[in-house]
């Protein structure tokens, strides 16, 4: 599925944020309730190898540029270029 256009995901301390409609996204949510969300806005994710990853990482999925970590439960980082905030891993695979 292509990305939508208009769409803007912009990360930032406490997660992720989209606009124009100005809802967000913050780390603690489940998984199911992020992963859908972001293949409808951005197209279909890719799943990186958890090469660098904490233990409590199980997936480590990305977007584009967009790299988002999860635990069994919850979203709880992303890196996107030279930034990053929450648990991230350390190499993209």
């Amino acid at each position: 599925m292509p990305p939508r256009i208009g769409v803007d995901i912009r990360p930032d301390n406490a997660g992720l944020r989209v606009d124009p409609v100005g809802k967000r996204i913050d780390f603690g949510r489940s998984p199911k309730g992020v992963v859908p969300v972001l293949d409808r806005e951005l197209g279909r994710h890719v799943a990186l190898p958890l090469t660098g990853c904490a233990p409590e990482i199980r997936q480590q999925l990305r977007w584009g540029n967009l790299v988002l970590t999860f635990t069994k439960e919850r979203f709880v980082g992303w890196r996107s270029g030279g930034t990053a905030s929450g648990k991230t891993c350390t190499a993209t695979g």
